[in-house]
């Protein structure tokens, strides 16, 4: 909650949270996809250089195989077949196919075919080292013999472990060397029937050099196995412990798939595997996981640093910045405060062209127009208290007092009593509404009322001129309205409209809804105004509130009109206020709009 709240109160705390939010988060997403992008590409890669090299090793053997089985045609040489065929042979035909032999060699370079012996079925047989031979025992009770006799299209590939008779077949041993086997049927030409085998020794010396030189990451190596599992070529220098290559050997081989990694109690190995197409067997690589996605581990490195020296960047950047920015603030939220405590003359001096600086060439207008504001709204309350004093001067007019008064007294003097009761009654009820307790609010009832009052007063003085109609619908009379706002206007209607004109008078006061604004009327059918009077009044009421002159002279009309306009322009501002319609020698109409408030 503390850390929350010296975020929230502090701008530098809140630049320093946004360039946290801004620099760390795009970092850490491009780094994060950056990472994925590149140790998956790197990664594949890696793998995909390890599997081209493991099916290189297993072309490389193919070729291998596939170049030293050439020899198998020898089996269908006539002088070969002769051989095997027949119960005995001469010495020229023993001589011809040692020089097939020798040819074979010198075509081919085979320089690491140790041997190459064929053998009847009656053990009468001849190789390169031995020359013409008679083995002391059947051939037939060699098992991968007996398999070719029943399968005369296969091929054999035997490893020393298992091929020690075949070695020896000629009774010839290869001290300090290993011996790869190949072996095949020899068959009768029409009848393709079974009549001998030919027996090719292999160096395993060349395949273990295969293995040895294929590398594969910095301490892996290459073994293969024969398609069931079994191991057929192990590694010289057995790197991998056996419960590692035990594994290995329980995990399945598809073709669907050429690599996996294999986790062990030590660490994950890598493992890729190919399969000869001429012998079957698999040629599995091992090493180290680490070791195959190590340039993806140093680029993993690489993105990491660039990540945490572009984290330093930015908050160096962020000290710079902020630094550059706080301080014009700061020094704007002193000069604010003192503002707001009252001091208006608080300014502050702009330096440079950027927004603080704009910031604080607005702040010091703000001052000033605030300034302004308080002078002219001083003035406003003064002219509004004008207005008001005018207003209720103009209601305690002397001459409508003593008017009043002097009624009074012919009337009481003429002993009319009912008559002096009613006047004195609304003489009262007329100043106890203008002074309303100093309020300057009242109901439309109430100032409805005070009109009433007035129009009693002025009837009993004008009795043979005036009449008066007041058609207000109740429910408008409950909203408030400025007091002494339509015994002006009637006045004005009385004294510029009604007694200007010969005979009886009528005034009439109505009311209206419109929206959401009110709209009361005094209608008189006075002797009304000229055009160009008409024009001068509506062009002394669109005048600003300041034109309101002590001066005006109201005997020609309108300074009452001007004090109501101005006092309801003052507490609404426009459009409310007052409209005038007005037709010479027919009357006038004086409309006031204010809110339903």
């Amino acid at each position: 909650m503390n850390l929350v709240t010296w975020i929230s109160s502090s701008l530098r705390a809140k630049l320093l949270s946004m360039f946290i939010i801004l620099t760390a988060v795009p970092l850490l997403a491009v780094g994060i996809v950056s990472y994925q992008k590149s140790y998956t590409a790197v990664s594949d890669h890696s793998k995909a250089s390890t599997r081209l090299v493991a099916d290189q090793l297993a072309r490389n053997l193919d070729i291998l195989f596939e170049d030293t089985e050439r020899i198998l045609e020898m089996g269908k040489n006539p002088q070969v077949l002769q051989f095997l065929y027949s119960p005995s042979e001469t010495y020229q035909e023993a001589k011809s196919i040692l020089q097939t032999f020798k040819l074979y060699r010198e075509t081919y370079k085979y320089d690491k075919v140790l041997n190459i012996s064929m053998v009847n079925l009656y053990g009468k047989g001849i190789s390169e080292r031995r020359g013409v031979f008679q083995l002391d025992r059947n051939p037939l009770r060699n098992p991968y013999f007996q398999y070719v006799t029943q399968y005369p299209d296969a091929i054999l590939r035997i490893p020393q472990s298992d091929a020690s008779d075949s070695n020896r077949l000629d009774g010839f041993a290869y001290p300090n060397q290993n011996a790869l086997s190949i072996i095949a049927a020899i068959k009768q030409r029409i009848t393709h029937e079974v009549i001998g085998f030919i027996v090719i020794d292999l160096n395993e010396a060349m395949i273990d050099d295969f293995l040895a030189q294929t590398k594969i990451g910095k301490t892996g190596f290459f073994y293969i196995n024969d398609p069931y599992g079994a191991p057929v070529f192990q590694p010289r220098a057995k790197q991998a412990a056996p419960d590692v290559l035990a594994q290995i050997a329980e995990q399945p081989m598809t073709a669907e798939q050429d690599g996996f990694v294999l986790s062990t109690k030590s660490k994950p190995q890598f493992v890729v595997y190919s399969t000869s197409k001429v012998t079957g067997w698999k040629i599995v690589g091992v090493a180290p996981f680490q070791e195959i996605i190590a340039e993806a581990n140093s680029i993993r490195q690489l993105i990491i640093v660039s990540v945490l020296l572009s984290a330093v960047f930015a908050l160096t950047l962020y000290v710079f910045l902020t630094n550059r920015l706080t301080r014009p603030i700061q020094i704007l939220m002193n000069k604010m405060r003192k503002a707001a405590g009252g001091y208006l003359d608080a300014k502050v001096a702009p330096t440079g062209t950027d927004e603080i600086a704009d910031l604080g060439n607005s702040f010091n207008i703000m001052l000033e127009k605030i300034k302004s504001l308080i002078d002219k709204n001083r003035r406003e309350q003064e002219l509004k208290q004008m207005a008001e004093l005018r207003t209720l001067q103009a209601q305690i007019n002397p001459h409508f007092l003593y008017n009043t008064l002097d009624s009074i007294i012919w009337m009481a003097e003429a002993e009319k009593k009912e008559s002096v009761i009613k006047l004195v009654k609304a003489l009262s009820r007329f100043f106890r509404l203008s002074l309303n307790k100093g309020r300057d609010w009242v109901t439309i009832k109430t100032e409805l009322e005070h009109a009433h009052n007035y129009l009693v007063i002025q009837q009993m003085r004008y009795h043979d001129i005036l009449r008066y109609e007041i058609k207000v619908a109740p429910e408008l009379q409950v909203y408030p309205m400025l007091k002494m706002t339509l015994q002006p206007l009637i006045e004005n209607a009385l004294y510029h409209g009604i007694k200007n004109k010969r005979g009886l008078g009528l005034i009439t006061i109505g009311g209206r809804a419109e929206g959401q604004d009110i709209v009361l009327t005094v209608t008189d059918d006075g002797i009304g105004m000229k055009p160009e009077r008409l024009a001068q009044l509506r062009e002394e009421l669109e005048k600003p509130i300041d034109s309101l002159a002590p001066q005006t002279d109201d005997h020609e009309g309108g300074f009452g009109l001007l004090n109501v306009h101005h006092r309801i322009r003052l507490y609404f501002g426009a459009p409310y206020g007052i409209e005038m319609d007005s037709v010479y020698r027919e009357g006038s109409r004086i409309s006031i709009r204010i809110p339903k408030q």
